[in-house]
């Protein structure tokens, strides 16, 4: 039987008691237990690079191929990998699948969110949210409100087109037949400033990709302004996309500039807890000069609307979560 490992920690000071003697608390005990944190090591290697033959997935999970045999093998009797014999190479099992719709109905995604929403929301004293694609449209699943006197601009459950507002990074990052289909629709005009040019849409997807952030203004609801960053998951794909949302007078420059590190460092932040690799976890920080521009091509409404006049407006496998 595998045994749980403690803590070798030294023991921590506290503060001396009334009559001057040190208290010594008992280091706090590590209840992990080596064996599932070698298994778990191992399926993220399958998941980053598989289909892949033992020597790879032992070499990216730091273990044995005498060890990573013996999991694999276990894993495979339960249905969680497949081996090709001819080619002898493993990949992820069917049974990972039940997991995934499971993790769906129990909202994984949400709990694991809502600390790093409650952080930001309490650094920018400003609503979050987080929202994910659902087939042809985005959905917000979770928010956090800075301030019941805060004017919400959406709600849990509630569902929109992806083509406007922080949605549209999310269109940016879905496979290119769901961006094909969204752009051959009628696309909705929700206020003056909402974009419904095909091929403007499709330009900025691709600046949105490569800046890795999206600042709006008034695209959805007139008067709001958001900025919002990508959301990975551990295989490197887009599954959600974290904003900040406030009013436009609230948003005048250089505002929206100091939000934007905070916005990107929270969905960093979280894609690293929903086992997103460094380098995959981190959206792409703007080189902001001093005058506030990023290189390029600013992507934002179109009309370098009021607020963000001088802002830089930027804009696979199937996730388990969507």
């Amino acid at each position: 039987m595998a045994q749980t490992s403690r803590s070798k920690a030294k023991p921590r000071t506290r503060q001396r008691s009334g009559n001057g003697t040190a208290e010594t608390a008992a280091p706090a005990r590590d209840y992990s237990i080596a064996a599932v944190g070698r298994a778990l090591d191992l399926l993220e290697a399958l998941s980053r690079i598989g289909p892949a033959p033992l020597a790879a997935l032992a070499e990216e999970a730091r273990c044995t191929r005498t060890a990573g045999f013996r999991l694999l093998r276990t894993l495979e009797a339960r249905g969680f990998a497949i081996q090709d014999e001819a080619r002898g190479m493993w990949r992820l099992g069917a049974r990972w699948g039940v997991l995934g719709r499971a993790a769906v109905e129990q909202g994984a995604l949400e709990a694991t969110a809502m600390p790093f929403l409650a952080a930001l929301g309490k650094t920018s004293n400003e609503n979050v949210y987080l929202r994910v694609r659902d087939g042809l449209e985005s959905e917000t699943i979770a928010i956090y409100q800075a301030d019941a006197a805060l004017r919400l601009y959406s709600e849990v459950g509630k569902r929109q087109p992806l083509h406007a507002g922080a949605s549209r990074l999310l269109l940016a990052h879905a496979p290119e037949a769901v961006q094909t289909q969204v752009l051959a629709q009628r696309l909705s005009r929700f206020t003056p400033a909402t974009r419904t040019d095909s091929a403007w849409i499709a330009a900025d997807l691709q600046r949105i990709r490569t800046r890795g952030y999206l600042l709006t203004t008034d695209e959805v609801v007139a008067g709001a302004a958001s900025v919002s960053a990508a959301v990975r998951d551990a295989s490197g794909q887009v599954v959600a996309v974290l904003s900040v949302g406030a009013p436009t007078m609230r948003m005048r420059p250089p505002r929206p500039r100091a939000l934007l590190p905070l916005v990107l460092d929270a969905a960093a932040k979280l894609s690293r807890a929903l086992g997103a690799a460094g380098g995959e976890a981190a959206a792409k920080t703007p080189d902001i000069a001093r005058n506030g521009q990023a290189p390029g091509t600013a992507s934002g409404t179109g009309r370098e609307n009021g607020a963000m006049a001088s802002m830089p407006l930027a804009s696979g496998p199937h996730s388990i979560f969507r």
